[in-house]
């Protein structure tokens, strides 16, 4: 019998054969131009001296088409360089590290829970359910006041925390940036569930006298994701306001929100929420350019608020005893999993090249036209970015994330390692994440970086940034002292 043909499937390694289509359609300008272009010159060399200058000679302009055209060329690049965004920089950012006398292992916690839930022991019991496949490490920190037993979340306790958190965090990034607290044009603090009076922006500025014509906001109530939303405003602010520099400050106070009821779905926050907050230093100023770490390209904001469940899925309200706290629904996942695809659906004809961008739209096209079972492409977004730092929200985020964008383990090592040493810290967990990257030396020049977050109301937002400069390891922030433990394997269930 004649040799049967060879199995190509088997014999040609097809990731080539994607490598060369994504070639292919991401440089089709450029490999369509060369051709062109070398016809051109190489007719031009055919040509002798004299049909040179009979060509040049064809070509009449007097002083009046010279002056015009010099004129409509000025006048476009004006308005191009006029209309133009300004370039925002990411100067650097500080994360505040917890004191190791705010730590809290497991076995701490649950005594603390079995002695302050002495009377339902099911809640113990359940307590216990969750920080076993939480994801969270021995090493993770809750504020003094919760420390007490039975806890005390006075007013008092609460702006305590508030100032080792944010006065820390705003120190370090004095110190790593040199910035005179003169020179802050802008100031943005964004806190969800603690807004005292006067506020947390004013508290800032009172510590660190502050001008008196600084532009400050404080924002509340918008959820893990205001971290993004701190970065977006601050995007536009510095859009009309010429050289100058904003300093946002992101963080949760734990302190007067530690839940003292029986209700499971709220209970539940209780074991995943730990001190953090994170101070970034932005800038439109040219002269920051040289210095800065990243470039800001993208911020993508979806809201789904106008959906009742959404809006209610992660609520702050009373229980039957009258004891409030943060109410997380059942269909959280199945709702942040449909904010993220309208997110993504947004960002990704911003970020993803054209072979990705191509190949999903055929597949759309097949599926309204020909046959609506087949399966949806999934753009590969591992085409677009180096490092993704995903919200720290719990372990069955990240899974979920991972899954249905179909990332390795390294592209969410940064997220579940941050998990493991701080836990969920709210909307400074991405900055955690991102100095995680960092101090493993990972993040080299040009490298892209995208930044998911999620919060209550409920949104996703996303945050595109560029590396402007291979980053050297850090000898200090959150990870100097436990980098070279990380990453560390996280089973499923910690027996406790």
């Amino acid at each position: 019998m004649p040799p049967i043909l060879p199995d190509f499937s088997n014999s040609v390694k097809l990731k080539y054969v994607k490598l060369g289509y994504q070639y292919l359609v991401n440089h089709i300008l450029t490999l369509t131009l060369i051709p062109i272009m070398a016809a051109i010159f190489i007719e031009v060399l055919r040509m002798g001296p004299d049909e040179i200058s009979n060509l040049w000679k064809s070509l009449h302009f007097d002083l009046v088409q010279i002056l015009c055209s010099a004129f409509l060329i000025i006048f476009i690049a004006t308005v191009y360089f006029m209309s133009k965004p300004r370039t925002i920089f990411l100067v650097d950012y500080a994360c505040f590290k917890p004191p190791i006398t705010c730590r809290v292992p497991f076995a701490t916690f649950m005594e603390h829970s079995r002695l302050n839930l002495k009377n339902n022991p099911k809640s113990v019991e359940f307590q216990m359910r969750i920080l076993e496949r939480s994801g969270l490490g021995e090493e993770t920190c809750l504020p003094p006041a919760i420390h007490y037993i039975p806890p005390k979340p006075t007013m008092e306790a609460a702006r305590g925390e508030a100032e080792l958190v944010i006065f820390s965090a705003m120190d370090s990034l004095f110190e790593k940036t040199g910035l005179n607290p003169k020179d802050i044009d802008i100031l943005i603090v964004n806190c969800s569930l603690f807004s005292p009076t006067p506020s947390l922006s004013a508290m800032v500025i009172n510590k660190y006298k502050l001008r008196s014509n600084i532009k400050s906001f404080n924002l509340s109530g918008m959820g893990c994701s205001a971290g993004l939303i701190s970065i977006d405003l601050a995007r536009d602010l510095l859009q009309v306001h010429p050289n100058s520099n904003a300093v946002i400050v992101s963080t949760e106070i734990i302190t007067p929100n530690y839940y003292q009821g029986n209700e499971r779905a709220m209970l539940l926050p209780n074991c995943l929420f730990r001190m953090g907050g994170a101070a970034i230093l932005l800038s439109n100023r040219r002269s920051e350019s040289r210095r800065a770490k990243y470039r800001l390209v993208h911020v993508v904001r979806t809201h789904k608020g106008a959906d009742d469940k959404a809006y209610r899925c992660v609520y702050e309200e009373e229980d039957k005893e009258s004891k409030v706290g943060i109410s997380l629904s059942k269909d959280l996942m199945a709702i942040a999993g449909e904010a993220l695809k309208s997110n993504i659906t947004t960002i990704g004809p911003l970020v993803l090249p054209a072979s990705e961008q191509l190949l999903f739209l055929l597949t759309l096209i097949g599926r309204k036209i020909f046959n609506p079972k087949w399966k949806p492409y999934i753009p590969d977004f591992k085409q677009a970015f180096e490092h993704f730092c995903i919200h720290a929200g719990g372990r069955a985020v990240i899974d979920e994330l991972q899954k249905n964008l179909q990332l390795s383990s390294e592209h969410v090592e940064a997220s579940r390692m941050a998990l493991h040493r701080f836990g969920n810290t709210s909307s400074s967990s991405l900055w955690y994440e991102l100095s995680y990257i960092e101090a493993k030396g990972r993040m080299k020049r040009g490298d892209r970086v995208w930044q998911i977050a999620f919060g209550s109301g409920f949104k996703c937002n996303s945050a595109v940034w560029k590396c402007n400069q291979s980053i050297k390891a850090p000898t200090d922030g959150p990870w100097a002292d436990c980098i070279d433990r990380y990453p560390v394997h996280i089973p499923e269930i910690v027996k406790l």
